[in-house]
């Protein structure tokens, strides 16, 4: 068993698997109950809706002709594989590796949705007032909590080095 730094990487593996199969639970459910565009409202600031993103975050180059499928999926296979051996080398330091496997099973939970299907599934929509969020999904959460905490790493690592 490869170990790094003084702690196994399996367990940071687990995590990512099980941000994974949360995300694509969700979003197996979402596809079996709604249409595209179908619509639940729960509260004056959140509803439930079927939406499908050919692109990246905030829709980012979904009107392109389609190459981005590819380019998307690639990238997010390369990330995948540089945060596992990120996890390898650096299994004992807990906060950064809890955000690499919060990234990791997000980004993988979206390359699969864009090799099945070619779009990735989201459908939790936050308003307020008229203003809507772009929909996103579990895949997303997990990659927006993991991005943090791998600030807050740093920003805690810049501070110990002082």
């Amino acid at each position: 068993m490869a170990r790094g730094k003084s702690g196994s990487w399996l367990p940071w593996l687990g995590l990512a698997l099980a941000i994974f199969i949360a995300d694509q639970f969700t979003k197996v459910l979402i596809m079996g109950y709604y249409r595209l565009g179908d619509s639940t409202y729960v509260t004056s600031f959140f509803n439930v809706v079927r939406a499908h993103n050919s692109g990246a975050a905030f829709s980012f180059l979904a009107a392109a002709s389609g190459w981005q499928r590819w380019f998307f999926t690639a990238i997010g296979i390369a990330a995948a594989g540089f945060i596992v051996w990120l996890l390898r080398s650096h299994a004992g330091q807990r906060l950064f590796s809890f955000a690499l496997s919060c990234v990791l099973g997000g980004a993988i939970g979206n390359v699969v949705d864009r090799l099945l299907h070619g779009y990735v599934v989201d459908f939790v929509q936050v308003h307020w007032r008229g203003w809507y969020f772009p929909a996103f999904n579990v895949a997303d959460s997990a990659i927006t909590v993991g991005a943090a905490c791998l600030i807050l790493d740093e920003l805690l690592r810049v501070r110990r080095a002082r």
